[in-house]
């Protein structure tokens, strides 16, 4: 075995347990969350976080600030949805559906700010900003999800979608509660 080709192996050995080391940090931070917070569900968290780029190197802060990017990404996404939900279906819907999506356009609107806030508040260590910014991320998911539950017979078009960023928050919670207890 020529000495590169042992440099390569070796390389390529310790990226493979880089790699599992990851995969621990998001598995063990994941089933520590769902234990302390029933909102946190072990197989969504592990997933979300595990899709999440570069999950696999991080931290456990780094996991802390890729769970609060993931509801950003999710928020922005839905907020897009929602609006086209609108935009193309403007004739056929019930009025009273349409006034649950406008509501939860604006709702989805500020969520956005508050999450870019809370990405700010976080990377300054300022656990209880970031933790109020969340928690109202939070707060908007469940108030758009109840106003279409106002009246009887309406479907929320957003129940996946409301109950995903919900638990994404509660993800980013419960991580920073974990960051700020072991700091």
């Amino acid at each position: 075995m020529s000495s590169s080709s042992f440099y390569i192996t070796l390389f390529l050995f310790s990226l493979f347990l880089l790699s599992i080391n990851g995969q621990d940090l998001i598995y063990d931070t994941c089933k520590t969350s769902s234990q302390q917070d029933p909102n946190v569900k072990l197989q969504f968290c592990t997933t979300s976080l595990q899709a999440a780029p570069a999950s696999h190197c991080a931290n456990l802060k780094g996991l802390g600030m890729m769970s609060i990017r993931l509801t950003r990404y999710n928020v922005t996404d839905t907020r897009c949805y929602i609006k086209q939900l609108l935009k193309n279906n403007t004739k056929k819907l019930d009025p009273y559906v349409k006034s649950c999506l406008d509501d939860c356009f604006e709702l989805y609107s500020d969520a956005i700010s508050g999450i870019k806030q809370a990405m700010e508040s976080y990377n300054s260590k300022r656990f209880f900003d970031a933790n109020v910014q969340i928690s109202s991320v939070m707060d908007a998911t469940t108030t758009c999800e109840d106003g279409f539950k106002q009246k009887k017979g309406i479907v929320s078009p957003l129940t996946k979608r409301n109950d995903a960023t919900f638990q994404l928050s509660a993800i980013a919670l419960s991580i920073m509660n974990i960051v700020q207890s072991s700091a």
